[in-house]
């Protein structure tokens, strides 16, 4: 038993943070059928969305014909959830808008990932993580100072502040209509997320505890205890040393007295507080500095690649990575006690499911080859 079991989620195709929202609901449990486009099928699957698509079904369907948006209406009835990644207005034009979905299936959570949000100035613009990160003030704040902002990947606005919005959006909806019945349609723009959780970050600089300009404050570089450093063998580690027990144990391994050092407490000292510690952390290795360091409370730890994050013993002990479709990945989370997640099944190549699905929601043999040779399905 699996904590979505007996929920079906129908995913419109796409790249970035609507399938890798699928995916976690996947991974929990949900039944979730990927609507592929022909083309997708003709060409193949794009190794891109091998990983995302783990754990699903997939149907190819061509939603510019009238059969095969009956095909998608007919799939909707026995689903709980749909999500898609289009333009604002795509759905509408395709005949599945939200006004059509509330009508005909009125049971269902309809969850729109957009990067700027279905109204506004900028609704119909063209964007990527990068753009949307830039309008939230996650961009500006993040880097060294006197550089330019550095990308933090697109871990913010796409999978941050979208596909874990669309999910927390998806599973909100859905306990609320096993109260009222009814489904209701979700607006998720990545900059709404990205903002969203930037809220501790825009709480200190409402208390004057947070200044404008990079590399200026305690969680930004700026922290010499909060920061990284590099080892004699050119890898690095990272310091979170923020709060008084941790910095002495930091300390204690360094072989550093506090009271021969600066006071943390006073900004001004940060420059010269830096300066003794990357002298000392550059005198050791990482695998030294990592062995001084395990099984205390200083907060240092090696900076790993991602080769290297696979292999970790801690990471292996707790089983972080999994391998499915011959390739190693991170694995389902979070992890329930009873309800156990896992990664059900590889990923399947567009359009895999196709008969299958469509005999499972009653089209006949017959029918079904009609929808292929009218080009409805794929």
């Amino acid at each position: 038993m699996t904590a979505l079991a007996g929920i079906r989620v129908i995913e419109l195709g796409g790249i970035g943070p609507a399938p890798f929202c699928g995916m976690l609901l996947a991974d929990m449990g949900a039944e979730v059928i990927r609507v592929d486009r022909p083309s997708e099928v003709d060409r193949g699957l794009d190794p891109l969305r091998t990983m995302v698509g783990r754990s699903k079904r997939a149907i190819g369907l061509n939603l510019k014909t009238s059969p095969g948006v009956a095909v998608l209406h007919r799939i909707l009835e026995s689903a709980d959830v749909l999500i898609e990644g289009f333009r604002p207005g795509v759905m509408e034009r395709i005949g599945v808008g939200p006004d059509v979905l509330e009508s005909t299936h009125p049971h269902l959570v309809v969850g729109r990932m957009t990067g700027w949000g279905q109204t506004g100035p900028f609704a119909a613009m063209a964007g990527h993580d990068i753009n949307y990160i830039s309008m939230s003030g996650a961009l500006g704040s993040i880097g060294r100072a006197g550089e330019r902002p550095v990308p933090p990947l697109n871990l913010v606005g796409d999978y941050g502040g979208g596909a874990l919005y669309l999910a927390v959006g998806v599973l909100a909806a859905l306990v609320e209509r096993s109260v009222s019945g009814r489904g209701q349609v979700i607006d998720v723009a990545m900059v709404d997320g990205a903002a969203s959780l930037m809220t501790p970050i825009y709480q200190m600089f409402g208390m004057g505890r947070w200044v404008e300009g990079r590399e200026s404050n305690l969680l930004d570089g700026a922290a010499p205890f909060y920061d990284t450093y590099l080892t004699s063998d050119g890898l690095a580690v990272a310091v979170g040393s923020l709060e008084e027990p941790f910095y002495k144990a930091m300390l204690a391994g360094l072989g550093l007295d506090e009271g021969d050092l600066p006071d943390r407490n006073d900004p001004s000292t940060w420059p010269e507080l830096r300066k003794r510690f990357a002298g000392v952390f550059k005198t050791k290795t990482r695998d030294e500095l990592e062995a001084i360091f395990a099984g205390t409370d200083a907060c240092v730890t090696p900076v790993l690649n991602i080769a290297e994050a696979q292999t970790h013993r801690v990471n292996v002990e707790r089983g972080v990575f999994v391998t499915t479709d011959g390739i190693a990945q991170p694995g389902p989370a979070p992890r329930f006690s009873r309800t156990v997640s896992a990664v059900q099944g590889e990923t399947p190549k567009p359009g895999e499911h196709t008969d299958e699905i469509l005999l499972e929601i009653r089209y006949t043999p017959s029918e079904v080859e009609a929808l292929r040779v009218g080009g409805a399905i794929a």
